[in-house]
């Protein structure tokens, strides 16, 4: 027992350490967007779309993640884990020293894309052996955990990288990244175990067609949407100027790390708890209610102004310096957008898992839930792009919410017809 919580405690560090990275670039998207002046990029001489561009920030980082989930969980499955952990986890130390090299939108792209491949390798190696060593009426539990790890993270790292940039620019936070990075590389190398499970063959194969995983699938294929719209566009609707359609933030990082942080927080206080009951009552039950509730919210995000205008609400607070009304709302119901999603997230990483390692391929389980997200990744951000300056700011809101709220429809219709009512409480 002793040994698995050191195995534990060191995959939670290496889920810290993949978060603070991850939300560190979120944070400072806003900041990259007016530095780097995406309408003026061109390629071979034709001007190409501010929005698509923007757009192209958020998806070079999911088009590399989609290239990687398959190789990386084969391996993760036929070799050792811990090897493959250790190889993702140094990559993303050389990649975050890499970031404070970007001058362009192109460089920015190139280098989001080896991020995606280190994040992706590391969510899925700590996740399977998660679940792996976890016993199956504990899994959601201590998935729950690992993810409250990373959320602590979330937390530490938007508020870092907001502070920081406005003082220091962009190379100490990164410097800061590597450290942590190679804490967390030094901890998998000396307190985890071989992984001594091989698996022959190709089991993506028999996963694809596992009836539970095609049934959950139809959610979080069409959630993916929602969540990459909501999570990206909320930073961005508080950082950017207001002529592009956002709060105008932009003289404080502070604000925007906030807005941010105020989800991740929430997210990290609940999803252990969330965890142990989805254990208890029903994974399914928790993924209809969470899903649902963060398509609800977020549909409720462009009213932010209106509803700090109603309120009569501060525009300018100590520490933080001039905002606007819309302030107090918008971390609100950021922080709703965190507590909805713990709900879901637990339960339905640890119905993968139970899958996965009933079938003999637990990383490809995982890869499989991650495949299925991958549409919605690189698709959502260029469509955000273009809904930002073609349309509205308010409009990624309401395709988000939509997005959510059809995906939870739809998981609860194939549910019922094809596992009967029952099964919404009974997974």
């Amino acid at each position: 027992m002793n040994d698995d919580r050191a195995q534990f405690w060191a995959l939670y560090l290496t889920r810290f350490a993949e978060g603070f990275g991850f939300i560190a670039l979120v944070t400072l998207l806003p900041y990259y967007i007016n530095e780097l002046d995406p309408s003026g990029t061109t390629v071979l001489g034709v001007s190409i779309s501010a929005g698509l561009i923007i757009g192209m920030y958020t998806t070079g980082f999911t088009i590399a993640q989609t290239v990687a989930v398959v190789p990386l969980a084969w391996a993760g499955d036929r070799f050792d884990k811990r090897t493959v952990l250790l190889a993702v986890v140094g990559l993303g130390a050389v990649v975050y020293g890499l970031f404070p090299l970007v001058d362009s939108s192109a460089s920015l792209i190139l280098i989001r894309a080896l991020q995606g491949v280190a994040v992706t390798g590391a969510g899925l190696m700590t996740l399977s052996l998660v679940g792996q060593i976890a016993e199956r009426g504990t899994r959601a539990n201590y998935i729950g955990k690992a993810n409250a790890a990373s959320f602590s993270a979330s937390i530490f790292g938007s508020l870092g990288a907001g502070g920081m940039y406005g003082a220091f620019g962009f190379g100490p936070i990164f410097g800061i990244i590597v450290a942590i990075v190679v804490v967390a590389w030094l901890a998998c190398l000396g307190y985890l175990e071989e992984d001594e499970t091989r698996i022959e063959g190709f089991p993506f194969t028999g996963l694809a067609l596992n009836r539970r995983i095609l049934t959950l699938s139809t959610f979080r294929f069409q959630y993916a949407f929602s969540v990459t719209l909501v999570r990206n566009w909320v930073p961005i609707f508080a950082g950017v100027t207001a002529a592009q359609g956002g709060l105008g933030y932009t003289t404080s990082g502070l604000a925007v790390a906030l807005t941010v942080t105020a989800e991740k927080f929430t997210n990290m206080l609940c999803q252990p708890f969330t965890g142990r009951l989805s254990d208890g009552y029903g994974r399914a039950l928790f993924v209809f209610a969470g899903g649902g509730a963060y398509g609800l919210v977020a549909l409720a995000v462009p009213f932010a102004p209106a509803v700090g205008a109603e309120l009569g609400l501060p525009a300018s607070y100590p520490l933080f310096g001039d905002l606007s009304a819309a302030f107090l709302p918008l971390v609100t119901l950021s922080g709703l957008l965190g507590v909805a999603d713990s709900f879901r997230e637990p339960a339905s990483m640890a119905l993968f898992a139970d899958e996965g390692t009933s079938e003999g391929g637990v990383a490809s389980s995982f890869g499989i839930r991650e495949l299925v997200w991958r549409p919605g990744s690189v698709i959502a951000p260029l469509l955000g792009g273009w809904l930002m300056v073609e349309v509205s700011m308010a409009s990624v809101f309401y395709v988000g919410g939509a997005f959510a709220l059809a995906g939870v429809g739809t998981f609860l219709l194939v549910l019922i017809h094809f596992h009967g009512a029952q099964a919404l409480t009974r997974w």
